[in-house]
């Protein structure tokens, strides 16, 4: 049984039927009724009386995500009798994934590409699910050459693939290519392999690896060190005495999108300083590239910055590059706890959660203020079921004795007079 989840006017989507958000969802849904235009940030307050929860504005599933789920649960159901399998995790949440498994799926190799599955065992009837983040050419011809057809069940973003067209017309204008991303992250490795087909690439992970290249580009460092620091993130034949004379800078479309524009304005700035006026010839203008998703959850984020609560706590798989870049900015006003599930949740004073800079799972006593009223941030990563903050909403409420229900209280926050 699928229901309709999605309003959105570009496509509607038919889903599970238990990813149905009688919390989360609901106010999700009421706020694009009374904002379509997405010009209201403010978060959404769900006062339970002891407790009162600041949900973000915008937050989990974006079109990429629900495209993915819908084309793969449809690969399940239309193959009954057929190996089906996944690239690698379909998107970054742990209870997506895990319930894909449960009903049949086998992943071919994990996120950094380590086969699980050898490309020998397939066959040209298997069904192979492409994720969210897509694939490297050198992957699709391998399935090509098996006899695999991946057009069918590909669930590649279009924000994705719309990195990879400007990349190719990047490249066909002579402009070498800087793609701001985590070099063993999929997206990153398939924007790669496609840019390395039309355009010399390299892969930087941030600011302070921008400014390296920046003092190569300007001859302030050796070209050796360029060499030597990105080893292995540089297509074949990269020449720094001519491949920085045009660049253009796309990036990982879950990474800080005011950390990509920095960048791209940081190079700008190098190549007016090296070519005035004539800079235009010599960098372009990448902003369209930008996802609009993570630029809604992030500037959803921004605005949850500038309300007063106690703690943090969003929700996300622990791999999962744009629900750690909203903990990034959490962390700079609250206490902040990254959780996969409710089920971390240990007590009221007990939670388990993820230091992403470590790569670490750390237990932390005291985490819930013992004295109410209590305030928390409330959010989610791009590839999390809102039936999971749900759980989260429901499982915090329960260390509080005389809490209002959250679904009476949504509904009538949402109640349309």
């Amino acid at each position: 049984m699928f229901i309709q989840l999605n309003k959105s006017t570009i496509k509607q989507f038919n889903i599970p039927a238990y990813y149905k958000s009688s919390i989360t969802g609901k106010i999700k849904d009421f706020r694009k009724s009374l904002d379509p235009r997405k010009k209201d940030l403010q978060p959404s307050e769900i006062n339970l009386g002891p407790v009162t929860f600041l949900i973000a504005r915008h937050f989990g599933f974006c079109y990429g995500v629900e495209n993915a789920i819908e084309i793969s649960y449809n690969a399940l159901e239309e193959n009954p009798d057929k190996n089906v399998y996944l690239l690698s995790q379909m998107i970054h949440n742990q209870e997506v994934n895990r319930d894909l498994e449960d009903r049949g799926i086998r992943f071919i190799m994990d996120t950094d590409g380590t086969q699980f599955i050898p490309w020998e065992s397939l066959t040209k009837d298997d069904i192979v699910i492409v994720p969210a983040f897509g694939t490297t050419l050198e992957t699709e011809k391998i399935l090509r050459d098996i006899g695999i057809e991946i057009q069918q069940y590909n669930t590649t973003c279009p924000f994705v693939e719309k990195v990879w067209k400007r990349s190719l017309k990047l490249g066909e204008e002579g402009h070498t290519v800087i793609i701001h991303g985590k070099f063993r992250h999929e997206e990153t490795r398939a924007t790669f392999s496609h840019s390395s087909k039309s355009a010399p690439s390299v892969i930087i992970r941030d600011m302070s690896e921008a400014i390296i290249l920046g003092k190569v580009i300007t001859g302030e460092t050796d070209p050796s060190v360029f060499y030597e620091k990105f080893a292995g993130r540089f297509t074949p034949g990269f020449d720094t005495a001519k491949d920085f004379d045009r660049i253009g800078v796309v990036n990982q479309t879950t990474m800080l999108a005011t950390e990509t524009q920095a960048i791209a304005d940081y190079f700008k700035n190098i190549m007016i300083g090296l070519y005035n006026d004539d800079y235009k010839d010599h960098f372009a203008d990448t902003r369209d590239t930008l996802c609009y998703a993570t630029n809604d959850n992030q500037d959803a984020t921004y605005a949850l910055l500038e309300s007063e609560a106690d703690l943090a706590v969003v929700v996300g798989g622990y791999n999962s590059s744009n629900t750690s870049h909203i903990v990034e900015l959490c962390e700079s006003k609250f206490p902040t706890y990254f959780i996969n599930a409710a089920s971390e949740i240990k007590s009221a004073d007990e939670i388990q959660h993820f230091n992403y800079k470590k790569k670490e799972k750390l237990q932390t006593r005291n985490w819930l203020p013992k004295n109410g009223p209590v305030r928390i941030i409330l959010t989610s990563g791009a590839s999390c079921p809102d039936t999971i903050l749900d759980d989260v909403i429901n499982r915090i409420k329960s260390f509080f004795p005389g809490s209002k229900d959250p679904v009476e209280v949504v509904a009538a926050l949402t109640e349309v007079e």
